[in-house]
């Protein structure tokens, strides 16, 4: 049986590509953005709906959503230096 994180965060080595270059970009520009945990639970939510509310997908829901709001920050700060 598999055992859930007590930690409610989900596990980082199963991380997607997207997520691991957003993580990157946001180490490699010097500034070390973290999404809250509400932003990332709210746009993981929404992703859950989206596709159907099916059960099962909740940290590849969590992840993503934490991917997305790293690529929006890095978009945004690539913009204010424009």
């Amino acid at each position: 049986m598999k055992r859930k994180s007590l930690s409610g965060h989900p596990d980082p080595s199963r991380a997607s590509p997207s997520r691991t270059a957003a993580v990157a970009e946001s180490q490699r520009d010097g500034t070390a953005f973290v999404a809250s945990p509400d932003e990332v639970a709210r746009r993981a939510y929404f992703t859950y709906l989206n596709h159907g509310a099916q059960p099962g997908h909740d940290v590849q829901h969590w992840l993503d959503a934490e991917a997305h709001l790293l690529a929006e920050r890095a978009r945004a700060r690539a913009h204010e230096g424009k």
